[in-house]
């Protein structure tokens, strides 16, 4: 990783582009296997398993794929919800529940979500896990975003006062790095899972 000091204004930047690139190298055997890894790692997480209703996300820009995983949560009975940009609110997200049958559509980033239905909507307090995706972590559970702060915005409530679906971030172990800079509105994960292990933070 190259030499990035917190001073520098674009160290964020530079480490965003730097572990994108990293993870866009994983060729396709790479990332299914990793896929498929995750799976084992959610099946032996004691979060995953008792939990009821599940935030994820759809994998875009090299991100590990948590689809396998959706598919297997499906068959536990467990209830998938993905993000959806809220249609009112910049900036923020809704989750709407996921089912092999749901209407898809894409954002304006071009990534996949399901059609805005009131219906499908739940608030996010009442999910159990929300397992989000990110560039970059670090062994103190820091978690570098897109960008967009959508995240952040989601777990304000958890962070500030311990209220809320509990956060698990995903990711390859390729995006470990050894210090992510950190901004006061980031939201430090108690959890990370990546296809070789399960981190653990106090």
């Amino acid at each position: 990783m190259p030499d990035l000091q917190p001073e520098h204004p674009d160290m964020r930047h530079s480490l965003r582009q730097l572990v994108r690139e990293r993870r866009r190298r994983l060729s396709q055997a790479d990332q299914q296997a990793a896929a498929q890894q995750l799976v084992s790692r959610f099946q032996e997480d004691p979060g995953i398993l008792a939990a009821r209703r599940i935030a994820l996300y759809l994998a875009n820009d090299g991100e590990l794929d948590p689809l396998p995983a959706i598919h297997w949560l499906w068959a536990q009975q467990k209830e998938v919800y993905l993000p959806v940009l809220h249609p009112f609110t910049p900036g923020h997200l809704l989750f709407l529940r996921y089912t092999a049958t749901s209407p898809m559509t894409r954002n304006r980033f071009g990534i996949a979500e399901p059609e805005l239905d009131v219906l499908q909507v739940v608030p996010h307090s009442m999910l159990d896990l929300i397992c989000t995706p990110l560039v970059a972590f670090d062994e103190a559970g820091n978690r570098l975003g897109m960008g967009g702060g959508y995240y952040d915005r989601t777990l304000a409530c958890w962070h500030e006062h311990g209220l809320g679906p509990r956060p698990l971030g995903l990711a390859h172990d390729c995006q470990q790095v050894e210090a992510v800079p950190r901004e006061e509105w980031d939201v430090p994960l108690p959890q990370i899972i990546t296809p070789s292990r399960s981190w653990l933070f106090p």
